[in-house]
């Protein structure tokens, strides 16, 4: 049912936790099945620095953050927003049909983590034009807040 690489990034989630003094925080949640996902970036020369996330959620959500903050870790801002659900898909080697919203809240919650970074400098990014945080991206996700 999962492959070995879901398994080995919910087992071994990498880069969890998070990052005092962040320079983008995302947060995005999916209230009917409970997967709520917080990312927090540093950003150096417009560039992911560091990125770290947390997840409250099913094994699909948290080895869908562990292998986005691996697939992004290193990109410029611009080269990070190009990331979707799909590459994230594809990175673990696929994923259940009903669990194919777990890669979206990954996807959202760095676009909104990036999102706040722009928010805070005046940077404009083209990857954001039309982004939202407090837009309900699809009728499965909202935005949600919750302490961790």
């Amino acid at each position: 049912m999962y492959t070995e690489t879901v398994m080995d990034h919910f087992m071994n989630p990498r880069n969890v936790g998070e990052i005092e003094n962040a320079d983008g925080v995302g947060e995005v949640g999916n209230v009917k099945c409970g997967d709520i996902t917080r990312i927090y970036i540093k950003v150096n020369d417009d560039k992911i620095a560091d990125i770290k996330f947390k997840t409250f959620g099913c094994g699909s959500a948290i080895a869908a953050s562990s292998i986005a903050t691996e697939l992004i870790m290193g990109l410029s801002i611009e080269d990070a927003l190009k990331v979707t659900n799909k590459q994230v898909v594809d990175a673990l080697g696929g994923l259940p049909a009903v669990k194919i919203h777990c890669s979206v809240l990954a996807e959202q919650a760095l676009k909104a983590a990036i999102y706040d970074y722009a928010q805070k400098t005046g940077k404009t990014y083209a990857g954001l034009e039309g982004f939202d945080p407090a837009d309900d991206h699809d009728d499965h996700h909202d935005i949600v807040e919750i302490e961790f």
